[in-house]
């Protein structure tokens, strides 16, 4: 940008999301930022794939790892109601783990990625079915001294817990603890193929030899099923609206989370931690969060390039959902366009 370019009116977030579409950084991009009250922007831009239509508002994205912190509200929502507590541990709930080496990780361990379970593991290499991977997960060495190490095992670990306390399955468990008080009506695992027409395409997968479209882009989770509290959840931009709003109206009474259920999620008093629960604080350096948010703000991200940020000190929501795998996971880094649309989006809305 030059300086004849500069003045009172800098790019709007569809101008700068626009730039990243014209560098083929994603086929597809959409965006909301709002308060608990009001949208104060959103849009969409870009293809289904970048041989294919036009997205809409109804575009539904694989959220990859923000399917964790969607997971982290609903054991929320089971804490305050007595299903769960934060430190019972994986024996309580999982008899397959009696006596092993997992037995006594907490739920909370679980949640802030202290549990000492690996991370980033290819399970599906070397796993066929979901009876495979389970069996892996429960064979998978636990680190001596565990420290914050970022587990997509330990929230598939987390998932099965949240079924056997329920009794519910996690589609269904998640539709009704989250979607439905959120008024998240098109978030789903496993889309129907009726809906393939409307998901968002991720990788030329070299595992599968195709381009991923309708189908769940981790490679774990499709072991799975589909189905894992670590990835597999589709949404919509406007849902994710929702539950920003959700999050936000929760400390004052919303239908989400009780206000210490959300006091305990986002790191208020009531927990020691310095870390919020199934989501990541704003680091004071490097966040994808940018520069500009405050220091109580929290998130998650999504390989796929999904995300979505909270700030309680400003009020206000952000969510930025791209197909940046698409076709090939090595592309340009989309941390830095993280960055600068939350750091566009602070000063042109806060």
């Amino acid at each position: 940008m030059t300086e004849s370019d500069m003045g009172e009116s800098e790019l709007s977030l569809r101008a700068f999301l626009g730039e990243g579409l014209r560098r083929k950084a994603y086929s597809a991009a959409a965006w909301t930022v709002g308060t608990r009250d009001a949208v104060r922007d959103s849009g969409y831009l870009g293809s289904y794939a970048w041989d294919a239509a036009p997205i809409d508002a109804n575009a539904l994205f694989d959220l990859a790892s923000l399917t964790k912190p969607i997971a982290a509200i609903a054991t929320m929502a089971l804490v305050e109601r007595g299903y769960v507590a934060l430190d019972d541990s994986v024996g309580d709930f999982l008899d397959d783990y009696v006596g092993s080496d997992k037995a006594d990780i907490t739920v909370r361990q679980l949640l802030t990625h202290t549990s000492g379970l690996p991370g980033q593991v290819q399970m599906f290499r070397y796993c066929r079915s979901r009876d495979d991977m389970l069996a892996a997960l429960r064979a998978l060495p636990v680190r001596p001294k565990p420290a914050i190490e970022y587990s997509s095992q330990g929230f598939m670990l987390l998932g099965l817990i949240l079924e056997a306390a329920s009794g519910r399955r996690l589609p269904r468990l998640i539709d009704e603890l989250v979607c439905e008080p959120a008024g998240m009506t098109s978030t789903m695992f496993n889309p129907p193929a009726a809906e393939t027409s409307r998901t968002v395409a991720t990788e030329d997968c070299p595992w599968r030899g195709r381009i991923v479209r309708g189908e769940v882009h981790d490679e774990n989770a499709v072991v799975l099923g589909g189905v894992a509290g670590h990835a597999g959840l589709f949404s919509t931009a406007g849902d994710l609206s929702r539950l920003g709003k959700a999050l936000l109206a929760a400390p004052a009474g919303g239908k989400l989370l009780s206000p210490p259920a959300m006091a305990a999620l986002a790191n208020g008093e009531a927990v020691p931690e310095s870390r919020p629960l199934g989501f990541w604080p704003r680091e004071p350096s490097g966040s994808t969060s940018g520069d500009l948010l405050s220091i109580r703000a929290f998130g998650h991200t999504g390989f796929t390039g999904t995300s979505l940020w909270i700030d309680p000190t400003a009020g206000m929501y952000f969510v930025l959902l791209t197909n940046r795998v698409h076709p090939s996971r090595n592309g340009p880094s989309i941390a830095p366009l993280r960055r600068r649309f939350h750091n566009l989006a602070v000063s042109e809305f806060a």
